[in-house]
C-alpha cells in the first residue's frame, strides 16, 4: 500500500464506502448505505411530544421512525437559563415546533440525539445562526494566522449568529471566506423559510452525501489524491472541488482498473481483519476484542516470551504492551468503537513502564478525531478509557446478531441439549397411552444421541418400556427440538 495519504471511494449499488488512508494505513472507514443513510447534520422541523422535567429533556417528533431526544443543555437560546437551574418546561412546551439538528444518529434502540443549537459547515467556516460567540479553531496554533483570521472575520460579521473558522481556513483568502459566509447565511435563510411554510415534522436540510462530506471536512493539502471508482461520483466530486478548492482539482482521479479498488489498495483484507475477535501483534502477542452493549473489553496476550530472566521478561512485557496500545488506538478508530473501553494489559512490575505505556496511548489518541479520555493504569493492570460515540461501530454496521446464539456468542452444547431431550422423553413416557416416542432434533444432536449418548437412550428405553426414535431436522436450530408421543 502506498505511503501517501489518499482517500479511496468505492461506490456500489447498495452502499458507498470511503477509506481514509494515512501513511499507508487505513485510519478510517466510512460507510453509507442507501437504506441506512446517516442523519447527523440534517436539520428538521421538529414537534415537541413530551417534556420530562425530571430528566431535563424532551422527546421530539422529527418525522423519523423514532422520536428524537433533546436535552435541556442543547436548547438555544435558553442555555443560560439551564445553568441557572431553570426547568426545561419553562422554555419547551408540548406541541411546540422548532428547527433542530441531529447530533448523533440512532444507535441500537435509541432514537437520534438532537440540538436546537444549529450549525452549518462550509469549506472554511462553521455558521452558528443562534449563537453569539464565534472564534478560531484551536487546531490553528500559529498566532500570526489566528490574528489574520480574526481581522478578516471581524469585517464579515453577519446580522445574526456567529462564525467559527475551521482548520481549513488556514491561508484562505478574504474572498474565499466571504463566499463561505454568503453561502451559509443564504442556506440558513432558506431553512427558516421552509420551517415556517411546513405544517408537520419534516426534513428541512439534508447533509451532503458521504463522498462530498468527506471532501469538505477532511480533504486538505496533506491528502495527495482522491480515487473513486464511479464516473458519476467522479464528476460530482470534480464539480464540488472546483467550487471549493479549484487548485486541487487534479487530485481527483477515476479508478478504471479491472481489480476492485478496495482489493487493489488492500482495504478489503483490512476490513476482514477489523471484524475478527483476535488481532495478532507483530511480536507474537495478540489482542482479544469483545464488544458488548455497555462496554468493549480488550485483552492483551503476550504469546511466547523471548526473555529468559526476570529482567528480560519485564522488558518483553513492556514492549508487548507498547505494541498493543498502538494497535488498540488504531483498532478503536478504524472500528469506530465508542463508549467505555477497558484494556486488560499484561502486568508490569515497574511503575515507570506503566506510565510510559499510558502516555504512549494518550499520545497516539491525539490523532483521533473523536474525543477520548484515558485513565492511568489501575492496580489491577487495567486502563479505562472512553471514546465519543456518534454512530454505530463498524462491527455493528456490518454484522447482525447470530440467529443461533442471539448475539451472546455461545449456544448450548450438543451434550446439554441431548440431556434435555432425554428428560423430555421421560416426562412424556408417564402417559400410559403412549406406545413410543420420537425426538426430532438437529443433526448434531442426533449424532450425540446415536453416538456418545446411545447407551443412555437404550437404558431410558428399557426403563420406560417404550421405543425411542431419533429423527433429524436438517433445517432446525441447534437448540430446538420436539418430542412427539406415538400411540401403540
Amino acid at each position: 500500500m502506498s505511503k501517501e495519504n489518499i482517500i479511496a471511494i468505492n461506490v456500489d449499488l447498495q452502499e458507498t464506502r470511503v477509506a481514509i488512508i494515512e501513511n499507508g494505513m487505513i485510519a478510517e472507514l466510512l460507510v453509507e448505505r442507501i437504506q441506512q443513510k446517516r442523519a447527523v447534520g440534517n436539520i428538521y422541523r421538529g414537534r415537541v411530544t413530551r417534556v420530562l422535567p425530571g430528566m431535563q429533556a424532551a422527546f421530539v417528533d422529527i418525522g423519523l421512525e423514532k422520536h428524537a431526544f433533546l436535552h435541556a443543555s442543547d436548547v438555544v437560546p435558553e442555555k443560560d437559563a439551564v445553568k441557572k437551574n431553570a426547568s426545561i418546561k419553562d422554555f419547551l412546551k408540548e406541541g411546540q415546533y422548532l428547527p433542530v439538528q441531529v447530533s448523533k444518529d440512532m444507535i441500537g434502540t435509541k432514537g437520534c440525539r438532537i440540538t436546537s443549537d444549529v450549525s452549518l459547515a462550509g469549506r472554511h467556516l462553521v455558521y452558528m445562526p443562534l449563537s453569539k460567540k464565534g472564534g478560531i479553531s484551536r487546531k490553528i496554533e500559529d498566532e500570526k494566522e489566528r490574528s489574520r483570521l480574526q481581522k478578516v472575520m471581524s469585517r464579515l460579521k453577519t446580522s445574526e449568529g456567529a462564525m467559527i473558522a475551521r482548520t481549513a481556513a488556514m491561508g484562505a483568502s478574504p474572498d474565499a471566506l466571504e463566499a463561505d459566509v454568503n453561502y451559509l447565511v443564504e442556506t440558513w435563510q432558506d431553512i427558516i423559510k421552509k420551517h415556517h411554510q411546513k405544517r408537520k415534522p419534516c426534513l428541512l436540510y439534508e447533509e451532503l452525501s458521504l463522498p462530498l462530506k468527506v471532501v469538505r471536512d477532511k480533504f486538505n493539502d496533506s491528502i495527495a489524491q482522491i480515487i473513486v471508482d464511479s464516473s458519476d461520483v467522479y464528476d460530482e466530486l470534480r464539480g464540488f472541488i472546483d467550487r471549493l478548492i479549484p487548485r486541487r482539482l487534479d487530485a481527483v482521479a477515476l479508478y478504471s482498473e479491472d481489480e476492485p479498488i478496495f482489493d487493489a489498495f488492500g482495504i478489503e483484507s483490512e476490513i476482514k481483519r477489523a471484524l475478527e475477535r483476535v488481532v495478532e501483534l507483530p511480536s507474537g502477542g495478540s489482542l482479544v476484542i469483545d464488544q458488548g452493549e455497555a462496554l468493549t473489553a480488550v485483552d492483551v496476550n503476550t504469546g511466547k516470551f523471548v526473555g529468559k530472566g526476570s529482567k528480560d521478561q519485564e522488558e518483553t512485557i513492556f514492549q508487548t504492551n507498547l505494541e498493543a496500545v498502538e494497535e488498540i488506538a488504531y483498532q478503536v478508530r478504524f472500528r469506530n468503537i465508542g463508549g467505555l473501553i477497558v484494556l486488560d494489559l499484561i502486568d508490569m512490575d515497574k511503575s515507570s513502564n506503566r506510565q510510559k505505556v499510558t502516555n504512549r496511548l494518550k499520545e497516539i489518541l491525539k490523532g483521533d478525531r473523536a474525543k477520548t479520555s484515558v485513565n492511568d493504569i489501575s492496580r489491577f493492570g487495567l486502563i479505562e478509557m472512553t471514546r465519543e460515540r456518534t454512530s454505530e461501530s463498524l462491527g455493528r454496521m456490518l454484522h447482525e446478531p447470530c440467529p443461533y446464539c442471539d448475539g451472546t456468542g455461545s449456544i448450548l452444547s450438543k451434550v446439554t441439549i441431548a440431556s434435555e431431550v432425554l428428560r423430555e422423553i421421560q416426562r412424556r413416557a408417564d402417559d400410559s397411552a403412549v406406545g413410543s416416542l420420537e425426538a426430532v432434533v438437529h443433526p448434531g444432536v442426533a449424532s450425540e444421541l446415536r453416538g456418545p449418548a446411545q447407551r443412555s437412550v437404550k437404558e431410558l428405553s428399557k426403563r420406560i418400556g417404550k421405543k425411542i426414535k431419533i429423527t433429524e431436522d436438517k433445517n432446525g436450530h441447534m437448540e430446538s427440538y420436539h418430542v412427539y408421543s406415538r400411540k401403540p
